[in-house]
């Protein structure tokens, strides 16, 4: 499905990722974590053509080289980035509505599934967004990006600051993608919730991959946990 292979991006003259290689199968939770500035963000900036990059990123066979976002997320792509991103002057409704994009088939996702996921968006349906708590205004970039009907979401930091409960309904969330059959490359710094919910795990460590494997040989491997993951 996502294919990725030798990727290489930054900013400038620095140089963030040095040759990374992963894939990501149809309906699989991938769990990218590291510390900060290990490279995880720019990889999902990369892939969704926020930065230049070179190697190769391929979706369902086809190269994403030289694409706009907006064409990668017509592709099927969902990107749910890091500071939640809500359109503040509209309504939770028309902020998912504005998610809607129409990719000729049949969509997986209603308004009444979002809003039973997360019940504080309905009933906080005709309240603007940007007065809506940091944990509803996460709950509603993840709808939004649902009601686009991707078939992979990339989901930077989505439990970063937020409540315990607000981690469960989280939780929650990405268990739903899995039995809806939506994968999902998740970024996230907290390795509990990870452990938890992916299939797979992938460790970065200064731009490049340094561990790839189910979550409980990560497990056993306490020198992978301490090096680039225990602050």
């Amino acid at each position: 499905m996502l294919h990725i292979d030798q990727l290489r991006a930054g900013y400038g003259q620095s140089q963030v990722l040095h040759g990374i290689c992963f894939d990501v199968a149809p309906g699989e939770i991938v769990a990218l974590l590291g510390r900060n500035g290990a490279g995880r963000s720019t990889t999902a900036k990369a892939i969704m053509g926020l930065i230049g990059w070179t190697g190769t990123v391929q979706w369902q066979g086809q190269s994403l080289q030289g694409k706009k976002t907006f064409q990668i997320a017509h592709l099927g792509l969902g990107y749910v980035p890091e500071g939640r991103d809500v359109f503040p002057q509209l309504t939770v409704q028309q902020n998912l509505l504005l998610g809607q994009k129409g990719r000729g088939k049949a969509s997986r996702w209603s308004f009444d599934d979002m809003y039973r996921m997360f019940p504080l968006l309905q009933q906080r349906q005709h309240t603007e967004a940007g007065v809506l708590s940091g944990g509803e205004q996460q709950m509603l970039a993840l709808c939004r990006t649902l009601m686009g009907n991707p078939d992979l979401i990339v989901i930077d930091e989505p439990t970063e600051g937020l409540a315990p409960k607000m981690v469960e309904l989280v939780g929650q969330y990405l268990q739903t993608l899995k039995e809806r059959g939506v994968a999902v490359l998740l970024i996230e710094q907290k390795l509990t919730i990870a452990m938890q919910v992916s299939d797979r795990v992938l460790v970065m460590g200064r731009g490049t991959i340094v561990f790839d494997g189910t979550p409980d040989a990560l497990g056993q491997r306490s020198d992978i946990r301490q090096e680039w993951l225990q602050v």
